[in-house]
């Protein structure tokens, strides 16, 4: 399979390009939704052994998400994404990073990819909860291990995230028998 060309159909806050791909001598095209790049971490408060996640509404699955730190790479530099993420969202500045996987979030239709990372934190360096100009409305979710185990999760990067830190631990995720 090859792209033979490829050019944007529409240009908002997000993009969509129209991509030519040719395949044995046939020639289709296919729409590709083009949001950038993500950071994300999940982060570990080690003064209160808690694990901080975030709050927030979002209008594609038109419910509040509970998820791990996360934020658009703007400048090619998901380690320093994160670390800017995470004050803006959480307050904590960082002490520990470590990068965990990078994968794609919707391969088949979405050119996104995921940089994920465990970050530790200690102290406080602000109030948190995300810019007012970008309307994140941002709260605060702290949990212990033996309860985010027990979490109905619903976001893919946060899944994933908490799916290493149970193989981290050795411990295994319980079925919550909660229903979207």
């Amino acid at each position: 399979m090859e792209i033979k060309d490829k050019h944007t159909i529409y240009e908002g806050f997000y993009a969509f390009r129209k991509v030519v791909l040719e395949d044995k001598g046939e020639t289709f095209e296919r729409e590709q939704f083009e949001s950038g790049n993500a950071a994300a971490a999940l982060v570990y408060d080690t003064r209160e052994e808690q694990y901080i996640f975030v709050k927030q509404f979002r209008y594609s699955a038109e419910m509040e998400l509970v998820e791990v730190v996360a934020g658009v790479v703007d400048d090619s530099n998901p380690k320093e994404t994160i670390k800017k993420e995470i004050e803006e969202e959480t307050g904590y500045a960082v002490d520990k990073l470590e990068h965990v996987w990078d994968f794609f979030s919707s391969p088949g239709a979405c050119t996104e990819k995921v940089f994920l990372y465990y970050a530790e934190v200690s102290r406080k360096k602000n109030a948190g909860g995300g810019k007012d100009e970008a309307h994140e409305n941002i709260q605060l979710v702290t949990l212990e291990l033996e309860e985010l185990l027990t979490q109905k999760w619903y976001d893919a990067k946060t899944i994933i995230a908490v799916q290493w830190l149970a193989a981290r631990h050795q411990v295994f995720l319980k079925k919550p028998d909660v229903r979207l």
